[in-house]
């Protein structure tokens, strides 16, 4: 019998939505040691769980688990996050015997959820089934229900999250849900926590399939520790990061704008995705950037669980068209581009509206803004017409054409039905002239870097197991370490080079908190080994070589403006760097399949052959 690991409670949540059965399960201590939690100890719930390729992704087998990780739920700074595994209902392979095919999706979200989770005394919640009518789950400590949500199916995640927070009562809840877009299967929908906070790349998507509205979790717990007075020492040790924010610093200033900073500096480097990934410069930066931001709209800053750094920004439009609305949503990064540079929108209030419908309709934003772009795209070229778009007239920064269109998508009515299921989809319906500007990788749509000038975020898009994400890392090092942080349940910021967490602090606060020594190697090999099996995850459903790949676009349509001007991805080059990948990783150069002796090697020895 497993035996309980100090920093672990032991146990998770298992809720059966077809049958309305509630149960406890033992949290695996073997796997604990060598997946840790949150991603690494997802990915490998998610293989045990599906153990064949092939199964459609909104099918009630699919599972849809949210976890916490070692660090969550204690006072470790930043220690906010939670991720949510699941199989994805947004990416497809080029050719699979399997109709099905997908990848595996996991999403991370920071805020409060996670270690709620683990007061209420569990280190993750499983949810499997279909309810037969809408439901939320209602976690109070040990009291589990599965409860009607029917009076709010349909509303927007912000009018819900004020109703369903005065349904609770004084209890301290917290609560994650999706809005329209996820109960009408938008394939790109986002599950929603404290208005703006998202799990996006299609993980509300599946919360809709189950018909599950919310979840509703409080407690009074926590796990835990094996040595306090060791953890205590080291969570001292590890301030300095956070104090060195507050000294004047350059990063102290960048922090203080959130991920906005990044706007500007993006930019400035030819790097940022503007016009649909064509060029790398948006010449109206100046009109969006945080600094436009802080002059016209920022009126707070807002932290997650136990963290200093309040990067989440919430603001107030004062002018134009949509003065008094209120948006809990920067702009940050991801959403500034994919909402403005990539539409060539410079009106910050019209962004803002975008944004809140965004979010309020439950929707990845960074997709939503690839797939408008895309049509933006084809538009312009005469590859569809107005009465393809049913009556938009989809001009480039024409944002009430996009609230319009925002719409469309999450009722999936007329054009918002296609494009309801990405941008590869919409270039299969229109033709094959577009598979150019199509922005994507594995059926997953790109985010807000630019690549003509960046190839490293090339390698980062083509191989990265759940789609084209940003987050994933543009080298195997890189990749290793972020999926630790990810499992540890940390935010990545308080990672940050030069000042952040390195992995030897990371190590040592977590055999403060397990009694067990681990140390910086021992953290990567973790990393390689959750990639490693996602990686085989995906080799199951069909993936290959063939699918790591990026748009043409990159290697022969030259940047026109910026300082970048003629920047244009080497072909040559590129493939090279894969190549290096590939054997870097012990991974076959030909097929991708991480070798029998890399997986033996790695402790995989179940999934050898």
């Amino acid at each position: 019998m497993d035996t309980q690991q100090s920093g672990y409670h032991g146990v998770m949540l298992e809720v059966d939505l077809t049958t309305g059965n509630v149960q406890t399960i033992p949290t695996p201590a073997q796997d604990v040691d060598a997946f840790l939690g949150g991603r690494g100890l997802g990915i490998k719930m998610l293989w045990d769980r599906i153990p064949y390729p092939g199964l459609d992704p909104l099918s009630p087998d699919n599972p849809l688990i949210f976890l916490a990780g070692p660090f969550s739920g204690l006072p470790i700074a930043s220690a906010s996050r939670t991720c949510v595994m699941t199989k994805s209902p947004c990416t497809s392979a080029e050719s699979s015997p399997y109709p099905h095919a997908s990848t595996v999706s996991y999403s991370n979200f920071g805020g409060f959820f996670g270690p709620e989770i683990r007061f209420a005394g569990y280190d993750g919640i499983v949810i499997t089934g279909k309810a037969p009518s809408p439901v939320y789950l209602h976690i109070d400590n040990s009291s589990v229900a599965v409860k009607s949500a029917e009076s709010y199916w349909g509303m927007g995640t912000d009018d819900f999250d004020k109703k369903f927070s005065q349904d609770l009562g004084q209890g301290r809840f917290q609560t994650a849900y999706i809005g329209p877009a996820g109960e009408n299967l938008v394939s790109f929908a986002s599950i929603i926590h404290t208005a703006s906070r998202a799990a996006g790349r299609g993980v509300g998507c599946v919360m809709g399939s189950k018909n599950l509205k919310a979840i509703a979790v409080r407690g009074d717990t926590i796990p835990s520790v094996a040595k306090d007075k060791q953890l205590a020492k080291e969570m001292e040790s590890s301030r300095s990061f956070f104090s060195g924010l507050s000294t004047g610093t350059v990063l102290s200033y960048k922090f203080g704008d959130g991920t906005a900073f990044l706007l500007q500096d993006k930019s400035n480097a030819g790097v940022m995705t503007v016009k649909n990934f064509r060029e790398g410069t948006f010449p109206d930066i100046g009109r969006i950037n945080a600094d436009a931001a802080r002059e016209k709209l920022w009126e707070r800053s807002i932290a997650c669980y136990c963290c200093p750094l309040a990067c989440k920004k919430s603001g107030l439009v004062k002018e134009g068209s949509y003065k008094g609305l209120i948006v809990h949503d920067g702009p940050e990064y991801e959403t500034g581009v994919m909402f403005g540079a990539n539409l060539m929108a410079s009106d910050l209030g019209a962004i803002m509206k975008a944004i809140y419908d965004g979010d309020d309709l439950g929707m990845d934003i960074i997709a939503a803004g690839n797939v408008i772009g895309f049509l933006m795209e084809a538009y312009e070229k005469g590859h569809i017409d107005q009465a393809y778009l049913d009556g938009i007239d989809l001009a480039w920064g024409d944002m009430d054409a996009v609230t319009a269109l925002l719409g469309k998508i999450s009722r999936r009515e007329g054009v918002g039905d296609l494009a309801s299921k990405g941008v590869r989809a919409l270039c299969q319906d229109i033709g094959e002239e577009t598979k150019t500007y199509a922005m994507h990788a594995k059926g997953m749509e790109m985010a807000a870097h630019n690549v003509h000038a960046n190839p490293g975020m090339g390698v980062c898009y083509a191989t990265c197991t759940r789609g084209a994400c940003h987050q994933f890392g543009e080298s195997a090092f890189d990749q290793d370490l972020k999926a630790v942080i990810d499992s540890l349940g940390i935010c990545r910021f308080a990672t940050l080079p030069p000042l952040g967490l390195s992995l030897i602090e990371l190590a040592s606060l977590l055999s403060a908190i397990t009694g067990t020594p681990w140390s910086a190697s021992r953290l990567l090999r973790v990393g390689e080994r959750i990639i490693n099996l996602e990686k085989m995850f995906n080799v199951r459903e069909g993936f290959g070589r063939q699918d790591d790949v990026l748009p043409e676009r990159f290697f022969t349509e030259a940047l026109t403006w910026g300082d970048e001007k003629g920047a244009v991805l080497d072909r040559d080059q590129f493939q090279g760097m894969m190549a290096d990948y590939y054997t870097e990783r012990g991974w076959d150069p030909e097929t991708t399949r991480p070798s029998d002796d890399k997986l033996r090697e790695l402790g995989l020895d179940g999934i050898v052959g």
